[in-house]
């Protein structure tokens, strides 16, 4: 089964734990998770809605950081 463009989220929505600093003061990140999607608005709206399957607690308290990683329709397709 493939699925159509129209029916995939804009962005994949990760986390990413801050686990420490380095010798310069840099933060140390996690291996990203996964934790949503952004989606975007029907009828040629702007903008994306957010929806995360899961909102970690170190994210209320600035300990971790969100990326947004663009999909591509490639990774979709159950063939591969």
């Amino acid at each position: 089964m493939k699925t159509t463009k129209a029916e995939l989220p804009m962005f994949r929505v990760t986390f990413s734990r801050i686990t420490g600093q380095d010798a310069e003061g840099r933060d140390i990140l996690a291996r990203p998770k996964e934790i949503g999607a952004v989606w975007g608005r029907k009828q040629g709206k702007a903008g994306g809605i957010v929806s995360l399957d899961i909102i970690p607690v170190e994210l209320a308290q600035r300990q971790g950081v969100l990326f947004l990683v663009p999909v591509n329709g490639s990774e979709h397709d159950e063939s591969n």
